[in-house]
């Protein structure tokens, strides 16, 4: 099986998983309903997942199909700074609109207690390869401290997003979250910028 076709079908059966969870919850969601809505095979269901448990650790697959289609509309224009901010608020407004928040309590939980590798922390997602460009980009351009490198400034930065999804969940959703980092994100992250004075 080629590996387009290997993403297409896992993608397609993680964007259905997610869909429904939103729109019925996770507990009143079958595996058939998945496989249904996905308009996969429940043999290609299971070559990818063991049961619907396991589909809580699709969330950064999922997390990952958006940053790859956000850096399709990125403005080369746009400085690196404000590039991060951007790509957190359309995270941001995801989640708040089609992540339902048991279910984002449930995927931070379960990567407290696991014990095999943390999917948040895989440093070869897409998410942490475009974080690399990005900020590696606004090091050459002179936007950030020199004293900090590529991998510290990414380190924060996720450190904060993880920081407001968290407190986030804590809080009930009781809060706009797209609102509250669009406040919170660039005052953590600027300490890393150079001032341009």
């Amino acid at each position: 099986m080629s590996k387009k076709k290997t993403r297409n079908t896992k993608g397609k059966i993680v964007s259905a998983a997610w869909k429904l969870f939103y729109e019925q919850g996770y507990d009143d969601t079958t595996v058939e309903e998945i496989i249904e809505e996905s308009e996969t095979s429940r043999g290609s269901f299971y070559h990818y997942f063991e049961g619907k448990d396991s589909l809580l650790s699709s969330l950064s697959y999922l997390f990952d199909e958006k940053y790859e289609e956000l850096s399709e509309t990125l403005d080369d224009s746009m400085n690196s700074f404000d590039t991060l901010m951007y790509l957190n608020r359309e995270l941001f407004v995801m989640i708040e609109n089609s992540i339902s928040l048991d279910l984002l309590a449930r995927l931070y939980s379960s990567q407290l207690v696991t014990r095999g590798d943390k999917h948040l922390l895989d440093h070869n997602r897409v998410y942490y390869k475009l974080l690399r460009q990005i900020v590696s980009r606004g090091m050459e351009a002179g936007e950030f401290r020199e004293e900090f490198t590529v991998n510290e400034i990414v380190k924060a930065y996720t450190l904060c997003e993880r920081a407001l999804l968290y407190d986030w969940c804590l809080c009930n959703g009781e809060y706009s979250l797209k609102h509250y980092a669009e406040k919170m994100l660039p005052m953590f992250m600027e300490k890393f910028k150079k001032d341009l004075k």
